[in-house]
């Protein structure tokens, strides 16, 4: 499991909201994000979760820099990632170098309410082959 944990919660509460296909959202938050040749590519950083459908539709990862500096954020289709009991982590069907020239994400910039923007990402990933299951 990730030991990864929010400040405001216990290992114990956090363990009380999984199972062994449910994950609380505040694991995947700083879950490592592996690439298919097991390279790691970065962190995921935030979810974005489709309000109408209660579904997560991107997961923004974090990649990049050094010591927070430089570094980016792109966001991938949700169903691009799979977990990786065996990487404490998920993998990816991409290299960092397709991640590296993907479209970008900003906090300071949200972009999700454009629809090319949207359609920007659909078209960089296209057909994105997905990681083997595990």
């Amino acid at each position: 499991m990730n030991t990864i944990l929010q400040p405001n919660l216990t290992e114990r509460e956090l363990a009380a909201e999984e199972t062994v296909s449910l994950i609380s959202s505040a694991r995947v938050e700083d879950a490592r994000v592996f690439g298919p040749d097991e390279e790691k590519i970065g962190h995921v950083d935030h979810l974005m979760i489709d309000k109408r459908a209660g579904t997560v539709s991107y997961a923004v990862i974090r990649f990049g820099g050094f010591l927070g500096l430089g570094e980016k954020l792109h966001p991938l289709p949700w169903a691009a990632l799979r977990y990786d009991p065996s990487l404490d982590g998920y993998r990816v069907g991409i290299t960092r170098g397709q991640l590296d020239g993907a479209p970008e994400a900003s906090a300071s910039e949200p972009r999700w309410a454009d629809p090319d923007y949207r359609k920007g990402i659909r078209d960089h990933y296209g057909a994105m082959p997905l990681p083997p299951m595990i």
